[in-house]
């Protein structure tokens, strides 16, 4: 995969950085074993600025429920919600494929609901690309959409908007009826036209034979280390949050250094050592008299 260099000389105020090719669904697709593809969940302008230089993709995952809103699970996702933190994802990436979650009930009903989602999504955000859960009974979705110049990315396991008919967050794979339905899922989702399929919560072995049996790019999250790309949640990585998910390994802990960072500055309010000089305004000093 292409490797582009990004000016990081911005401030907020101008945040652009020089014009630059995006990569492409189908640079995405041709990753399959060849380069790892890195991918992680996005939700803000200055989150994508930071991540878009070191990431292949980057999601704005339904998960923004539980880390931006505090909602219990991604279900009560809006289609609004997931437009309105695509398109800041949008301005504030310039390398990166930005693909955007369909929430639930958005596609579910009929090919024909998930093309108007999915338009909407596209004409509001600009991203390049929507991911939706589903195996089998999605294929006819994705199918539906991909002949229509949607690109869908599928997402088969552990499928969070379903949470309340799988009756938890355990891994799936763990019986043979099980193992079974998870490749009939990944194969017709393959075959059905994703460019790419995000494998969650599935036991090892069989992550690896998903990853085998298809032609196009497995994106793993709590999956395998052979899938053809990994996925994390950015808060989780970051250890924003003191309990994640078994499958994450935090890469730092900035919810202390943040804590700490907060600590400070209350103690220095509550002893006006804050702000000095340095932080205020003062009179300008009145032009001498002739």
């Amino acid at each position: 995969m292409s490797t582009f260099q990004i000016d990081t000389a911005t401030s907020r105020a101008t945040p652009t950085p020089q014009p630059m090719r995006r990569l492409t669904v189908p640079a995405i697709r041709e990753a399959k074993g060849k380069t790892p593809i890195v991918m992680l969940t996005a939700y803000t302008v200055r989150m994508a600025q930071i991540l878009d230089q070191h990431c292949d993709v980057l999601l704005v995952g339904d998960s923004l429920a539980q880390v931006i809103y505090g909602l219990p699970s991604t279900v009560p996702v809006s289609l609004e919600m997931m437009c309105l933190h695509g398109a800041a994802v949008v301005r504030g990436s310039y390398h990166s494929l930005v693909v955007v979650d369909m929430p639930f009930g958005s596609y579910e009903e009929s090919p024909e609901q998930a093309f108007r989602s999915a338009a909407r999504i596209l004409k509001e955000t600009g991203c390049a690309a929507v991911k939706l859960e589903g195996g089998q009974a999605m294929a006819p979705t994705i199918r539906f959409l991909s002949e229509r110049g949607i690109p869908v990315m599928g997402h088969v396991g552990l499928t969070p908007q379903a949470v309340n008919a799988l009756g938890g967050y355990g891994a799936r794979g763990r019986s043979q009826a099980e193992q079974a339905k998870l490749l009939d899922d990944t194969r017709a989702v393959s075959d059905a036209g994703a460019f790419a399929v995000v494998v969650e919560g599935v036991i090892e072995p069989i992550a690896i034979e998903m990853t085998r049996m298809i032609d196009i790019p497995t994106i793993g999250i709590g999956a395998s280390a052979q899938c053809d790309g990994q996925v994390l949640v950015i808060d989780d990585m970051l250890g924003m949050f003191e309990r994640v998910p078994r499958f994450v390994k935090k890469f730092a802990a900035l919810s202390d250094d943040i804590e700490a960072a907060v600590k400070i500055y209350a103690d220095d309010v509550r002893s006006r050592a804050f702000p000095t000089p340095d932080q205020t305004y003062q009179p300008k000093k009145a032009a001498p008299s002739a």
